[in-house]
């Protein structure tokens, strides 16, 4: 049976239109129109699909930065910025451009663009625009390691890993702008580092996967086929990934880099990594022999199946 579908006219706000949709569990199509939507968006009814216009760009875009003063006083915090949030199983996302436009991250610090909570999610043909932090695949780690740092939607909420594939996707950011501890595939993708400082005149090292695997999940990220490319950052400024918690994995097969990657790949977390726990790999996609530790080379028939990866639970 077909998904009913319903369309969005785009008058109005997205978010009454998405709380009004029927809670019946069943499957369910919403259409939404090209043109630019200046609103913060949170989808949490399972088994919805929010596809954007075949015949022009559909942006969903906002700008609140982790360093914004809230009314008690604190700063906003990463994990309240978000500009699209899913929180529900069997979401899909497709032909959707989502932005966070708070910026430079002096001035603005992280800024999410999607916070991707659920399981089975799909995030298809989509752009997503940022500096620092520009995509949180959740769930959070269990502990914070500063006080306040988890304020937000989920920080007491249990923590329930979920299975994420992000297909034929263009993802903007600057430092650690793709993190978090789901298993995350990324397939054809294009990843573009961009330096979101205001002041460049000292070169900054950009990271672009930070994960924070559980320990005994299975899969951490996974990109395969995908597209690594600098924007205005110097040559060998870029790493692949660094350890946001000790049992981060993060395999990259079958992809390619230009000029801005780093000889080495991989880079500690501040200084500090356990030792033996990280599973950092790729096929050969790094070129410097002294590999830290946890770091490998990792050969094409190791790698499982896009079926059997989503197949698996977490």
């Amino acid at each position: 049976m077909a998904d009913r579908t319903v369309r969005w006219d785009g008058t109005g706000s997205l978010q009454q239109f998405l709380d009004a949709l029927p809670s019946d569990g069943e499957p369910l199509k919403v259409t939404l129109p090209a043109g630019v939507f200046r609103e913060r968006i949170e989808l949490t009814r399972p088994y919805t699909t929010l596809e954007g216009a075949p015949e022009g760009e559909t942006r969903i875009t906002a700008a609140c930065g982790g360093k914004d003063i809230m009314p008690d006083g604190f700063k906003r915090g990463t994990f309240r910025t978000a500009t699209f949030r899913t929180d529900g199983d069997h979401i899909t996302l497709r032909r959707l451009v989502i932005v966070n436009e708070a910026a430079p991250t002096e001035e603005a610090g992280q800024a999410i663009a999607l916070y991707a909570e659920g399981d089975q999610l799909t995030v298809e043909d989509c752009t997503l625009l940022g500096a620092q932090d520009t995509l949180f695949t959740a769930p959070l780690p269990p502990k914070e390691v500063e006080p306040r740092g988890f304020i937000g939607p989920k920080q007491h909420a249990p923590r329930v890993p979920g299975r994420q594939l992000y297909l034929r996707c263009a993802i903007t950011g600057s430092v650690d702008f793709i993190f978090g501890g789901a298993a995350a595939w990324f397939e054809s993708c294009t990843l573009t580092v961009r330096d979101a400082r205001a002041d460049r005149s000292v070169p900054s090292p950009c990271y672009i996967a930070a994960p924070s695997t559980p320990e005994g999940q299975r899969y951490g990220y996974v990109f395969h086929s995908c597209v690594l490319r600098g924007a205005n950052v110097p040559p060998g400024s870029v790493y692949l990934a660094r350890p946001w918690r000790e049992f981060a994995k993060c395999w990259w097969i079958g992809c390619s880099a230009d000029a801005c990657l780093h000889p080495a790949g991989y880079a500690e977390w501040s200084g500090r990594i356990a030792q033996g726990r990280v599973d950092f790999a790729d096929d050969g996609l790094t070129a410097d022999a002294s590999r830290m530790p946890g770091t490998r080379r990792m050969r094409p028939e190791e790698l499982p199946t896009l079926e059997a990866f989503m197949r698996t639970p977490v």
